[in-house]
């Protein structure tokens, strides 16, 4: 009987040994300094609606470089260029994932899209089909037309507006949504008319599925945090992105199917027209290393439809509300377009080169306001050391573009919208200056950067050239509000209301 005990105590004293030799070969890690959690919750009790905000204050308390918990899990916040320059470069391919979280199961096809889809086989192959089937020079240059006869149907709804008060934010989505919406399927998926037959969904439907979408990729969800709480849905935020999944399930199966059909129609005369066509030709292929399947075939059009569609629509708006604070900017950039283009036509693509100005009002928005004012989150797929700190694997970093874009270090009067520092400077922003990241970095940069800034730049270029404009009611410059609507994409919470006048010879509306 005293056998056993003499074992136990022998295997304890082992143990024992054992901990005491792991802990003097292992010393303790060094991480990065932040405020000390709470039991559960963690440090979730810091955010407000704005965590961008919320981050952007702590980081002046803890570095720029801090570590947080969510719940129990470690989330890492970057601040700085330096920092974003480390995790997104230096350390790239360690925080090239996702975090699993429930925005990517229940609206992203179950991780298939873009923005959610895992570091892996499947991820690269979807951007090598971007990069060189959607997005190479070649292709966006085939379809400007599209984007010529969109932006010309803008201006049009425009125009008989002029002289009465409106809202941009009643006119550019619907714009962006219909141009991308060609360049991706074609546009006879939605209508205009509620009681239209010929369309699977409205366009007013499809675009509140998106912005619902952009809302909810961006929220901070308990239960992702916080596994015990995810159950309850105490925000209600899983029901609503099962919802979102279903609706856009839908809406692509339709058009899917739709494309096929036609495509069995034409048999081997059968020539890619958009997008959707490209994608079903490239599933085709047996020698692919990743399969597109159903879902991953609905992940890549959904990127390809929200990925323009908001964030174009966002920033021109957001350009607006800076200019009409400032209306020596708006003045500036006219005498730029009447000494580049003249009166008698519109802006074109190619003009872009002569319009530094104007190309500087953007890059300024980009500072201020980021497309993405947290970039999509990153995760660590192993142990690493980033700037003297130990970073564990399974770590979740967030690069913070708005304090980026604000950092003293980088830009004199930082608060100030002063598009000129971009003509005294040609700072990059594809992704190698990180004071500046409205596209990301490294990557998971944004493929259709290149796209995004086609749509961007004429579309501003054509409503300043087209158009005089002034605030509407008794509004003046200095009520603008600048408060924002957090999401992935951050929108202005107050549309100002604006009159326009046509500037150029009445023949071009």
């Amino acid at each position: 009987m005293d056998i056993p005990w003499v074992f136990i105590v022998f295997g304890s004293w082992l143990f024992a040994l054992a901990f005491v030799f792991k802990k003097l070969n292992h010393p303790k890690r060094k991480l990065p300094p932040g405020p000390k959690p709470w039991p559960i919750i963690g440090n979730l009790n810091l955010l407000g609606s704005l965590p961008h905000v919320s981050f952007h204050h702590l980081s002046q308390k803890y570095g720029d470089l801090m570590l947080l918990k969510f719940g129990s899990k470690p989330v890492l916040v970057v601040s700085s260029p330096e920092m974003a320059k480390e995790i997104l470069k230096t350390h790239d391919a360690i925080f090239a994932s996702r975090p699993v979280l429930a925005a990517g199961k229940y609206t992203s096809f179950n991780y298939s899209d873009m923005t959610w889809a895992p570091y892996g086989a499947y991820w690269h192959q979807a951007r090598k089909i971007y990069l060189t089937e959607i997005f190479s020079p070649k292709k966006l240059h085939s379809l400007e037309y599209i984007r010529i006869e969109e932006r010309q149907t803008l201006i049009s709804r425009l125009y008989p507006h002029s002289g009465k008060p409106i809202f941009l934010r009643d006119h550019l989505p619907r714009f962006s949504l219909r141009t991308i919406s060609r360049l991706v399927m074609s546009d006879k998926y939605f209508s205009d008319q509620s009681n239209s037959d010929t369309s699977i969904v409205t366009l007013e439907r499809l675009q509140w599925m998106l912005d619902e979408w952009f809302l909810l990729a961006g929220v901070i969800n308990l239960g992702d945090w916080i596994p015990c709480l995810s159950w309850f849905d105490l925000q209600g935020y899983i029901k609503r992105m099962k919802d979102s999944g279903k609706n856009f399930t839908q809406f692509y199966k339709y058009v899917l199917d739709d494309h096929n059909a036609i495509k069995m129609q034409k048999s081997g005369d059968f020539v890619p027209k958009d997008m959707v066509d490209a994608l079903l030709h490239l599933a085709n292929d047996p020698n692919r290393e990743v399969q597109l399947t159903s879902d991953r075939m609905m992940g890549l059009m959904h990127s390809l439809l929200a990925g323009a569609t908001d964030t174009s629509a966002a920033t021109i708006e957001w350009t607006f509300q800076e200019l009409m604070r400032r209306p020596n900017i708006m003045e500036k950039a006219h005498h730029e377009l009447e000494r580049a283009i003249g009166k008698e036509r519109w802006v074109e693509e190619e003009d872009f080169s002569k319009l530094p100005y104007i190309d500087a009002i953007i890059k300024e928005t980009f500072r201020l306001h980021p497309l993405c004012a947290v970039l999509p989150p990153r995760y660590s797929t192993e142990d690493c050391n980033v700037a003297g700190y130990d970073i564990p694997k399974g770590t979740t970093v967030y690069v913070n573009a708005w304090s980026l874009g604000r950092n003293p270090k980088y830009w004199d009067r930082a608060e100030e919208f002063i598009p000129e520092r971009f003509i005294e400077n040609n700072i990059d922003i594809k992704g190698q200056n990180f004071a500046l990241l409205p596209f990301g970095s490294g990557r998971r940069k944004c493929p259709g950067y290149s796209l995004g800034m086609k749509v961007v730049r004429t579309t501003m270029a054509n409503l300043m050239h087209g158009f005089n404009w002034k605030l509407g009611g008794d509004t003046k410059p200095e009520d603008i509000s600048m408060d924002e609507i957090y999401g992935l994409t951050t929108h202005p919470k107050e549309p100002i209301s604006l009159i326009m006048e046509p500037r150029l010879s009445l023949h071009l509306y």
